[in-house]
């Protein structure tokens, strides 16, 4: 903001919300063009955690009591705000900053999502509740705005039962290449060393 301001730069600051979804109208093209799908319990996220827990018929992993709230987005959504940002570009001197998320969930809202769009395709989606291995708040004020890229153009693609059952076939469609032994948490947050990798 300060080097904006004193040398007339222009910048913009997309403040990431966690991204869902396997695919844009592009990547979809071929399958050569797949998006990751992280599911394990270092970079995977929590939606594509309980998609696989689903299709594996293992039961849905909530750490604590999951009242921990962030900010999600369709990953469609997140190349059309990148998309939105170029297009309008900040003045000389402008330092500005955008959520690029389009809606806010707590973990057991998630979980319930999924597990709610898995029984009606036949799988399992019992929710178990594990000890929370993190350092984090169990519940917290988080009502992030988010309206200027929308101010601008976007038209969110929103979590709703059609992308969460995509999200359940794809990890259905490809189980047998799941590793279960990377879903459950073996990284404590309140321990210096971790062991993460067989039975180190």
């Amino acid at each position: 903001m300060f080097c904006c301001r004193v040398w007339g730069l222009r910048s913009t600051d997309l403040n990431q919300g966690i991204v869902y979804g396997a695919g844009t109208e592009q990547t979809t093209l071929d399958p050569r063009l797949a998006t990751r799908y992280d599911y394990d319990h270092v970079y995977g996220t929590a939606l594509n955690r309980f998609c696989v827990q689903a299709a594996l018929g293992q039961g849905i992993s909530v750490y604590g009591r999951g009242g921990q709230t962030r900010g999600y987005i369709d990953v469609r959504d997140t190349m059309r705000c990148i998309e939105l940002a170029l297009l309008n570009p900040p003045a000389a001197g402008d330092y500005r900053v955008f959520n690029q998320i389009t809606e806010q969930f707590s973990l057991t809202e998630i979980a319930h999502k999924v597990s709610e769009v898995a029984r009606t395709m036949g799988l399992s989606a019992k929710i178990d509740h594990l000890p929370n291995p993190r350092v984090e708040a169990e519940e917290h004020h988080y009502r992030a705005v988010h309206t200027r890229l929308e101010e601008l153009g976007l038209r969110p693609h929103l979590l709703d039962e059609q992308t969460i059952s995509t999200l359940l076939e794809l990890a259905a469609r490809h189980a047998e290449r799941a590793d279960p032994r990377l879903i459950a948490p073996r990284i404590d947050w309140r321990r210096l060393h971790n062991a993460v990798r067989g039975d180190e």
